[in-house]
């Protein structure tokens, strides 16, 4: 398996609504509740803010018996966008990121976070934040290890799967 971690393309919008998709159904990391259309994608990917970047982790195998090249299959993303929509947080940009299931614990995450940042930091954003719904130990795991630090938990927020859920803020200064 090669890797290619890239900014996003047309190309890659349904397989990253799938993934998407599928944590709208069965997880917690988003709150939304039905699946957002393509234009949301689309929105993401046409941004010229310096700082709003939207990248995928994508397979590039190649067909052993053949030795043609498939399509490349998108294993994951990560992008950044606005935090607030007023002026004075402009240099502030949320981010957040989503593995397929069959992705997870790979070093996928770190490796589209790592590239994510270096973007975010080349084109002058200050701060970067997350916001995790709670428990979930390996998104904050890999938040720390990414050099993120933990800043504070909003109780009961968000409600799905007829439960309350937590979120919790962590935050990345990325200039001094």
């Amino acid at each position: 398996m090669t890797i290619t971690l890239r900014a996003a393309t047309d190309g890659d919008l349904d397989a990253v609504a799938a993934i998407y998709a599928r944590e709208v159904r069965e997880g917690t990391a988003t709150f939304d509740l039905t699946p957002p259309p393509r234009s949301k994608w689309e929105k993401l990917l046409a941004s010229l803010h310096p700082g709003d970047h939207f990248l995928v982790a994508v397979d590039d195998e190649t067909d052993d018996e053949t030795n043609h090249e498939t399509d490349a299959a998108v294993l994951g993303f990560a992008y950044s966008s606005a935090f607030r929509e007023k002026g004075a947080y402009d240099a502030t940009r949320e981010v957040t990121i989503y593995l397929d299931p069959s992705a997870a614990g790979r070093g996928l995450g770190r490796a589209l976070y790592g590239e994510l940042l270096a973007r975010l930091t080349a084109s002058g954003v200050r701060v970067a934040l997350a916001c995790i719904s709670l428990p979930n130990d390996a998104s904050e795991g890999l938040h720390r290890a990414c050099g993120f630090e933990r800043q504070g938990v909003l109780h009961q927020v968000g409600r799905k799967f007829d439960r309350w859920i937590d979120v919790v803020w962590w935050e990345r200064l990325l200039q001094d």
